[in-house]
């Protein structure tokens, strides 16, 4: 006579779930802590698992940052519906677009954790300069067809940038809680003079 089947105590075993999981940990871990405040073996306590497991599904701490990171969105898609409408009043839509991204928990946390980590990690930084800058800035840019592209793409960042430090790391009041459309209404004719409009250039 068999005795009654055993229930399975420690770390679960691998599979799509628990990488999912280990993900999941990641970005709450990256996203509260930065890249250099984060430890594989918190992130394997949190996902419930051996932190050997961790280093087999991603190799390092760089492989998790990376696969954490991932973005939901896709840059292509995202200009693409941004220039729709035509290039009038593209900068109110791409504020829009990002806010509606980044107050989203699902899409918003990798964001947050890229801006926290990239302060002190290189890796962090290139992440978050080529999703704002390359992938999506310098594509607007390009579509609309403006001379210094790189120039407008890098002004419009820096207000992007500066944005999300203010509303979500630094939380400064009233830009952590104002509504999105009054941020909408003061920046995005800002962002619209920088991709489309006149800028100064100096003896460039």
């Amino acid at each position: 006579m068999t005795g009654p089947a055993r229930t399975r105590r420690g770390p679960r075993a691998g599979g799509a779930d628990t990488r999912q999981a280990v993900l999941d940990a990641a970005r709450a871990r990256f996203s509260a802590h930065g890249y250099d405040g984060t430890k594989l073996r918190d992130v394997a306590a949190d996902a419930g698992v051996d932190v050997a497991l961790v280093s087999y599904f991603f190799g390092s701490k760089d492989g998790l940052f990376t696969a954490a990171m991932a973005m939901s969105v896709n840059p292509a898609e995202l200009v693409e519906a941004l220039l729709r409408e035509g290039t009038d009043g593209v900068g109110e839509r791409l504020i829009r677009r990002l806010l509606a991204l980044w107050d989203d928990p699902a899409s918003g946390s990798p964001m947050v954790a890229l801006v926290r980590s990239a302060a002190t990690n290189e890796q962090a930084a290139e992440l978050l300069r080529g999703f704002i800058e390359s992938e999506v800035l310098m594509r607007v840019a390009a579509a609309i067809e403006r001379p210094h592209a790189n120039l407008r793409a890098a002004l419009a960042g820096s207000q992007i940038v500066g944005l999300i430090m203010a509303r979500y790391i630094v939380r400064v009041e009233p830009l952590a809680h104002c509504e999105p459309e009054t941020l909408v209404a003061a920046l995005g004719p800002t962002l619209q003079r920088y991709l489309t409009g006149e800028v100064a250039v100096g003896d460039a």
